[in-house]
């Protein structure tokens, strides 16, 4: 990944625990998002959804709020982009529900955990009605062929199978070099797992040996849901200043990721 040395030492000089410090005052953003809570700048949109008995692997709330919190501060540090913020100077990081009007106010939305989320019948059609308007949806920390057979039924409510394939997202593509080089689909571990483990990545042994990068697009070949499985890629951003080995080992690559899809949504 070029300018990953940039990036690290940017992330370092920041001083890898400022945001989590900085921002550490509880559970900002806890209700849902209003009409109000828009303001025209960016905000990190996370989906809230009902949980399901069937998938597994976390809920809504996974990575929440520091991954939210982190991602928004770093992303205003390394990019133009204009992020909302609250009087405290606190990045304005939203919760958005699955299928409601707020959810067409942000072009991009984070659903965490898609191996747990259980969509409901009335919910499906607006979800598809933001896609096809250009909304964009990025699921992240899904591990192994159970949770994902199990987020692949959930989303076939929204798009069928017959008209909306799922593909694999080629490192050629756009999404890899919006502004950093991605070269590899980085295996992001939950820092538990990575500490407990002794360094291992791959949270379901060999069901999740291959981190994946999959989406569906529409017919001009714009990403509508991207899905990053087996791998967390939100804790690179959560626990960016919890351990040292894991910092330098995955946050500038989680960031580059995350950044990059940022402004693929936003571009496209």
């Amino acid at each position: 990944m070029q300018r990953a040395g940039a990036l690290a030492a940017v992330l370092i000089v920041a001083a890898a625990g400022a945001a989590h410090a900085q921002f550490g005052r509880g559970f900002f953003g806890s209700r849902l998002a209003t009409p109000a809570d828009f303001d025209g700048r960016f905000h990190y949109c996370r989906a809230v959804y009902n949980s399901g008995f069937g998938g597994g692997g976390g809920s809504w709330r996974t990575d929440y709020p520091n991954a939210d919190i982190n991602m928004s501060v770093r992303l205003s540090e390394l990019t133009k982009i204009n992020v909302s913020r609250n009087q405290y100077g606190d990045p304005n990081h939203l919760l958005v529900r699955v299928g409601s009007d707020e959810m067409f106010q942000c072009p991009l939305i984070i659903l965490s955990a898609p191996g747990s989320a259980t969509i409901q019948a009335n919910e499906a059609g607006r979800i598809k009605e933001y896609l096809l308007k250009g909304g964009m949806l990025w699921t992240d920390d899904s591990w192994g062929s159970y949770q994902w057979q199990h987020w692949v039924g959930q989303l076939r409510k929204v798009l069928p199978a017959a008209e909306y394939p799922i593909i694999d997202v080629p490192l050629a593509h756009p999404l890899y070099r919006t502004q950093f080089i991605v070269t590899e689909i980085p295996q992001i571990p939950n820092i538990g797992f990575f500490l407990r483990s002794g360094g291992g990545t791959s949270e379901q042994d060999s069901d999740s040996a291959v981190p994946v990068v999959r989406a569906i697009v529409d017919e001009d070949g714009r990403i509508m849901v991207l899905m990053t499985h087996n791998t967390d890629i939100q804790d690179s951003w959560e626990r960016e200043g919890e351990d040292p080995s894991y910092f330098y080992a995955f946050s500038p690559r989680g960031y580059a990721f995350g950044i990059n899809a940022i402004l693929y949504a936003l571009t496209h």
